[in-house]
């Protein structure tokens, strides 16, 4: 793995839909540039692309975009 710059942004209740990750992590402005870099295939959530905006993320689950990596991490 070898990559300990990876921010961690805390999550309250279970799970988390992928969309809503995206905002809360600062990784998008809103979710219209969601649905766009999803359906580009530009998100990657543990290494595999993933376009589904409502894919439920839980802790431990990584979400890269544009070169940043984010972990979901219990609040």
């Amino acid at each position: 793995m070898g990559n300990d710059a990876i921010d961690e942004v805390p999550v309250a209740g279970d799970s988390i839909r992928l969309g809503q990750f995206l905002k809360l992590a600062n990784l998008i402005d809103s979710g219209a540039e969601a649905k766009g870099v999803l359906a580009d295939g530009l998100v990657r959530v543990n290494d595999e692309v993933e376009t589904r905006r409502g894919r439920q993320l839980t802790a431990g689950d990584v979400v890269e975009i544009g070169g940043m990596a984010v972990r979901v991490v219990d609040a």
